[in-house]
């Protein structure tokens, strides 16, 4: 058996999979986010160990002995998050989250030095790791000077696991601290921060072993002491793991929370400027780009909220045949937008509303917003220099078909939708605690799953969706200069 522990923003899932990969059990644990101030979101480390133990005890419950069968475990985790540690390993404050964007003014001063475009292939963008420790220098002196170890999540995690601080490249490339391309830590980069290696963790790929697990832990659970730990990856490399997206040419739209539109590369291809994400793969010698929506289904959960219908309902009304633009349009800035805009100030709007603007047509105007938004990304991995030929969908919003049909109509790009099973972050993550303990291939482990199904473009709606998306581009500057 191997083990997938995946920490999310909104709970800890713990996967468990037989050698053949079948999906065994799983365990969860729900987490809550603390906002104490406008544009700020912490969460406290000792509640991540707490629900990982919720989520391992729920396996031991019912699949003890799977459990004590496990040979291999993999993390997961959400990116960027600043874990300060003392020189005890004592948590220093709540850890600054991937959506907190308080750091701001930090990141710009950041990433005006050129060397930080140069060496990170990256725009610094707030919710990064390094401007958040600018940020506590600047407001919390008396904390940043017993700062001993930076972690990523995940890698705080392994700490408590293991005893070990160890990260791998894929998380630690969204810290803006990490040559990418050498995949190794910037001295320079760390130095202009105030900081030095030895407050870095080591770096393994995330297919190496990266710690063992402690025998008080493994005792307590009915597990084996001195299993390995795979380094993991962050957790869009561990979906693209867990998709099989692990090959130039591959690709994912995840209609999650936030929305990514994920490509494997085999080279190292940065396009700063674009706002694209460029980061390390989980696998050697791998990197991906990421376009990144911050509102995907947040955008349809927030019409949801405010109609008093349910998500599913509101697509319901729409119907199966997808339908031409309205005229209406919506951009999904709630809470900023990182691809192409890299904006944590804008926020969205309807536009071209009237008497008979219904319900429905709101609805339509939010999934297509979100499809344009995709396309935007879509621009912006093609400035990068990657082409794609089609995508597979995952994440919640991938339940409803006409919002595929609108991304691929948007997209210009069949979409395929993956046989039934999961294959998110938590399998991927197993998967990498397969490989570190046996040696595997990870191109044979990582592989895609079966087809269901695969949505074509709408061909007799391209030239109105392509008409709707020229509308759409041309808001956000409109709007922009509106709210300046």
């Amino acid at each position: 058996m191997y083990l997938g522990l995946d920490l999310g923003t909104s709970g800890v899932k713990a996967l468990l999979i037989d050698a053949g990969q079948s999906i065994i059990g799983s365990g969860h644990a729900s987490l809550d986010v603390s906002r104490p101030h406008p544009g700020w979101s912490e969460q406290n480390p000792a509640d991540w160990t707490r629900a990982c133990e919720e989520a391992i005890t729920e396996l031991k419950v019912s699949h003890p002995e799977q459990l004590a069968a496990v040979k291999g475990i993999g993390l997961s985790g959400q990116m960027h998050g600043a874990t300060l540690l003392d020189a005890g390993d004592q948590v220093l404050r709540p850890c600054i989250l991937w959506n907190d964007t308080r750091s701001h003014v930090e990141a710009a001063k950041l990433d005006a030095d050129p060397r930080f475009r140069k060496l990170t292939g990256n725009i610094v963008f707030p919710g990064f790791t390094a401007p958040k420790l600018v940020w506590v220098k600047n407001n919390e002196p008396d904390v940043f000077a017993k700062v001993t170890k930076v972690l990523l999540p995940k890698d705080f995690l392994r700490l408590w696991l293991t005893g070990e601080h160890i990260s791998e490249m894929s998380d630690s490339a969204g810290t803006s601290w990490l040559d990418v391309g050498k995949r190794g830590w910037s001295s320079d980069l760390l130095s202009a921060t105030s900081l030095d290696e030895k407050q870095m963790p080591l770096l393994v790929e995330g297919t190496e072993k990266a710690g063992a697990l402690r025998s008080e832990l493994a005792s307590k659970w009915g597990m084996q002491a001195g299993i390995p730990i795979a380094g993991g990856a962050g957790d869009n490399a561990a979906s693209a793991c867990g998709m099989g997206t692990v090959a130039a040419g591959q690709a994912f739209v995840s209609l999650g929370t936030s929305g990514v539109l994920f490509a494997a590369n085999a080279s190292y291809l940065p396009n700063p400027e674009s706002a694209v994400h460029t980061f390390c793969h989980a696998l050697p010698d791998t990197w991906h780009q990421m376009g990144v929506i911050l509102s995907a289904t947040d955008s349809l959960n927030w019409l949801s909220e405010i109609s008093g219908k349910g998500a599913g309902e509101l697509t319901t009304e729409l119907g199966d045949t997808l339908k031409a633009p309205t005229g209406v349009s919506f951009l999904p800035y709630l809470s900023g937008e990182r691809t192409p805009h890299n904006d944590s100030a804008i926020r969205g709007s309807f536009t071209g509303l009237a008497h008979e603007s219904s319900r429905a047509v709101l609805t339509q105007a939010v999934l297509e917003g979100v499809a344009f938004a995709f396309r935007d990304s879509l621009e912006a991995l093609a400035k990068a220099g990657t082409r794609l030929t089609r995508v597979t969908a995952i994440g919640g919003g991938s339940r409803s078909h006409y919002w595929l049909k609108a991304i691929a109509t948007a997209l210009g790009l069949p979409v395929d939708i993956p046989a039934e099973g999961d294959f998110g972050a938590a399998f991927g993550a197993a998967r990498l605690g397969l490989i570190a303990a046996t040696g595997a291939d990870p191109l044979r482990v990582c592989t895609a799953p079966a087809t269901d199904a695969t949505i074509e473009p709408v061909a007799a709606l391209s030239n109105a969706y392509a008409d709707a998306y020229q509308r759409y581009r041309l808001l956000y500057p409109a709007i922009k200069a509106a709210t300046a």
